[in-house]
């Protein structure tokens, strides 16, 4: 059987490493594999985390952070970049400075990733602002219900709060938002798009599981991937939604708490044994 070839794009994340693999930059790379985007990576700091809890975190340094960077951009021609978390502001203004320098053409996907599936809260203060600076580079920034509400400082509890928040948020200096729906309630999930089309509503089939491990940032990768393979950003979101709607609908119950969706569900399925 011959194997296809498709075209090679490049994509780079920069994230946290989650140690049950199932979040973090090992997401991240994942989705890029599955979706047939070769991954470089820039580690900014590593968690001891499963599907229960977050125990420790430690930050790489700045230093190592900028070293990183500079060695994916001296070999490989990124074609679009995904920045999850960053873990302090040291980082955050590290990681700025180099793409405001050296990406200002390449397409930027920002997941602003304050707090875990599990409850932890990753960004002291000092880090949030750091992060609204960030975000101003972003093409796209991809904050869920609980963190476009510290963004915007607005409660959401509905699709009329998803759309203030979302203006509210554009007027910090961000290019495009997408507000996610997933924490919200009602029968879909739908995630909200203002981008230069206007308000656009990516309508999404809410998914009945437990398994949510990993989904923001596995969004914001496919994402990421897309727009490398050349979509338009509308196109991008809405092939994105659908890749992870599906990796939920076919998620693992891996672990005693929210297990992982499954990111190569295009291509094979997991039998389902006594994993718990």
């Amino acid at each position: 059987m011959s194997i296809p070839e498709v075209p090679l794009k490049h994509a780079m994340t920069i994230a946290t490493s989650d140690s049950g693999g199932g979040a973090g930059i090992e997401a991240d790379l994942k989705a890029f594999a599955a979706l047939k985007v070769y991954g470089a990576c820039v580690l900014s700091a590593v968690t001891a985390q499963n599907t229960t809890a977050v125990t420790a975190m430690e930050c790489l340094s700045p230093s190592l952070v900028t070293a990183q960077l500079q060695a994916v951009y001296d070999d490989f021609p990124v074609e679009a970049i995904k920045i999850g978390l960053l873990g302090n502001a040291g980082n955050t203004l590290a990681v700025a400075d180099f793409l405001a320098l050296n990406y200002r053409e390449v397409p930027i996907v920002l997941d602003p990733v304050m707090v875990s599936t599990s409850g932890h809260t990753f960004l002291p203060p000092e880090a949030v602002e750091a992060l609204k600076g960030l975000m101003k580079l972003a093409t796209l920034i991809t904050p869920n219900i609980p963190e476009a509400e510290v963004l915007s400082g607005l409660s959401i509890h509905g699709p009329e709060d998803q759309v203030k928040a979302a203006e509210a948020i554009l007027a910090l200096g961000v290019k495009n938002v997408l507000v996610k729906g997933g924490h919200g309630s009602g029968p879909t999930a739908d995630d909200l798009l203002i981008c230069s089309e206007g308000p656009v509503w990516i309508k999404g089939r809410r998914v009945d599981t437990p398994n949510t491990h990993g989904t923001g940032c596995t969004l914001s990768s496919a994402i990421a991937a897309g727009l490398a393979k050349g979509l338009n950003l509308t196109e991008a979101v809405r092939a994105a939604k659908e890749y992870v709607t599906g990796g939920l609908e076919h998620s693992l119950n891996l672990g005693h708490g929210p297990g992982p969706l499954n990111h190569f569900h295009p291509y094979y399925l997991f039998k389902e044994t006594e994993q718990r």
